[in-house]
Parts: structure tokens; sequence; C-alpha cells
């Protein structure tokens, strides 16, 4: 058995239980499981894999129900999963050398979310997420989105991990809309409590846009962005970007200009160039606009996939389809390979 204890909370998981937890059993990870009441199968699906279940009486708080699961737990090296989480990909030689050279350290996971950008397009984006840490350094705090952070308040330092997973939860609209007005109701409980929390802040708006309700999505990015805030920290990267969107959904093609004034600070991401694309387009700023896509597509790294190659390219040739260039319009959508909006629109073109 690896010395790592996997660590989990379940409520009503009977649809995912034998995705996510049979790979992991396959590896050897023992399986710790809190169960907050569950009302369907879910028990019963899980002791088939692991007889470490316990019930976990529900108080309105996260951090709580996975410090429970992780006190049951035989190693001091803690991954927490949810089951909505299926593995990809692990490198167990390199996760043993992680437990043994890093014990201070917070190792994150890479986990995969099927996601829509603007206008409908379907991407997959890329995120590394804090998930396996040692117990006696680190613990979780919050009572919603709770974070893994250094037991004696220290700054976490935060190292990849060989190991990915895909987020199947993203998949389901009705759910994840469900989820989010959940968890809505357990944030501002707890922005009641610390206001001037940003990454508070942040969930909130990631609530509402997932409710898609952009203009109280808008406010709360914008609350969170007033904070002195690290550029380089990835849930303000993702505030940032989450923020355009909710402006560009809102039709608030104005303020989304004024994105301008943080390029600097956030250009080094095709993410953020690809968006800024997105601005600039809606403001019909044509040339800008194009500018901005040829740049994403030239950038090696992009959280999302195609953003650094079909989705600009797309987009590129969309402006110089509406603007009667049918000619540069053609070149660019062949660039997109196998996209299928691409392939529609080159085929329009040529007949």
């Amino acid at each position: 058995m690896l010395p790592i204890s996997v660590c989990m909370i379940a409520k009503n998981e009977e649809a995912n239980v034998q995705k996510c937890l049979a790979p992991l059993k396959k590896l050897g990870f023992e399986l710790v499981i809190a169960d907050t009441g569950s009302t369907d199968h879910t028990r019963d699906l899980i002791l088939k894999y692991t007889d470490r279940l316990y019930h976990f009486e529900w108080i309105n708080d996260f951090s709580a129900a996975r410090n429970f699961s992780i006190d049951k737990a035989s190693h001091n090296w803690i991954l927490v999963i949810d089951f909505d989480e299926y593995l990809q990909e692990a490198n167990l030689p390199a996760l043993i050398s992680f437990t043994q050279n890093h014990k201070r350290e917070i190792g994150t996971i890479t986990r995969n979310n099927p996601c829509s950008l603007l206008s409908g397009q379907s991407s997959v984006m890329t995120e590394q997420v804090a998930r396996l840490f040692h117990r006696k350094y680190s613990s979780y705090r919050g009572i919603i989105h709770e974070q893994v952070l250094p037991i004696d308040g220290s700054s976490p330092v935060y190292r990849p991990v060989a190991l990915s997973f895909y987020h199947h939860g993203y998949e389901e609209e009705g759910c994840l809309a469900a989820k989010a007005g959940r968890n809505l109701e357990l944030l501002l409980l707890a922005l009641k409590r610390t206001p001037a929390d940003p990454y508070l802040l942040f969930q909130t708006g990631k609530c509402y846009q997932v409710l898609k309700d952009y203009p109280s999505a808008c406010r709360y990015f914008d609350a969170g962005l007033a904070f002195d805030l690290d550029p380089s920290l990835a849930y303000v990267q993702d505030m940032v970007e989450s923020y355009g969107y909710c402006l560009l959904e809102s039709k608030e093609y104005d303020a989304a200009l004024r994105f301008v004034n943080i390029y600097d600070a956030f250009a080094s991401q095709a993410n953020f160039v690809f968006l800024m694309g997105l601005i600039y387009m809606n403001n019909a700023l044509f040339d800008q606009a194009v500018s901005e896509f040829q740049k994403a597509a030239s950038m090696k790294n992009g959280k999302t996939a195609g953003i650094n190659s079909y989705m600009p390219n797309y987009n590129i040739g969309v402006i110089y389809e509406c603007t009667g260039d049918k000619e540069k319009a053609a070149c660019y959508y062949a660039k997109c390979g196998n996209y299928a909006p691409a392939k529609q629109r080159l085929f329009l073109l040529q007949h």
C-alpha cells in the first residue's frame, strides 16, 4: 500500500463512486471517506472499495468535514479528492519521491475541467489545485471553498505532483448550478464574518457566474480585485479572466476596455491575451483584436485547450469574414484544424 491516505467527503455520490474509487484502489491508496448523510446507495457502493467509511454530522463547514476524514487516516500524507474527479494519470515513483523530500510543501494536482467561453465555445481548462500535504504541517481552513494552509501560519509553498484528474462535475450544468446555489449560502455567511477576504469574494463571484447572474458576479470580482493582490496567484488570474467574461456577458463593453490598465501585469498568460482580443472584438476595435489573437496564438502555454491555437485563429477568421475579406478569413479558418465551427465556416465560404 502507498503511504498516502486519500481522504474524501461524500453525500449522494452513487453515480460517481465506481469511476472515482476503482482507479485509486487499484494503485494501492488507503481510502478514507466521511459520509455527511447520503440517502441513496453511496455508502453500500463505497464499502466495496474500503471499510474506512465514517459518518460525519454536517455542520455547514467543509473544512470540519475534511479534517474529520483526515483524522481517521492511517498515514500522515493526505491526498484530498472529490467524487466527481476521476484519475487520469499517476506517476507513483515521482509521487513517493515528493513525500520523501517535501514534507513542508503542499502538492498541487492537475485538474482538467470542461468549460465554455463566450458565445458557447467549449474547451477544457487545466488548473493546479492544492491537494497533497503532510498533516503534521498543513490542514484545511474555511467553511466553504476550503484551502490547504500551513499550520504554523507561514506562507504556503506549492509544488506540482504527478497526478492528473478529470473534473466530471463541470460537465453537468444543472448539477453545477445546484452546487453553486448551495455554496453561495455558505460563502455569503463566511463573508459576513470576514468581508475583506478577496478569496471569498472571488469564490462568491464564481458562484454567481455559474448561476449566470453576471452583474452580481462582476460586483464581487470588482470588490476582490480592489485589494493589492499578487498577479502570479492562480486565483487572482482566474478572478481577472472571469471578471472580463462576465463584463462581456453583461454587455459592459466599455468597462471591459479598462482591462488595458492591467495588461502588463497579466499579459504573460495566453488566456488573458485571448480575453483582451475578445474585449477589443466586442468593442469593434478589430485591428487591436486581431493583434491580440495573433499574440495568443503565438504563445507556448495556455490553461485552456485551444486558447493559443484554434480559438484565436477562429476569431480572426470571424473578424475578416465580417469585414468582407473572405480570402483571409478562409486562411485563418483553415489554421483551426478539426475545430468544428471553423470547418463549418470554411465550408460555407467555399460553396
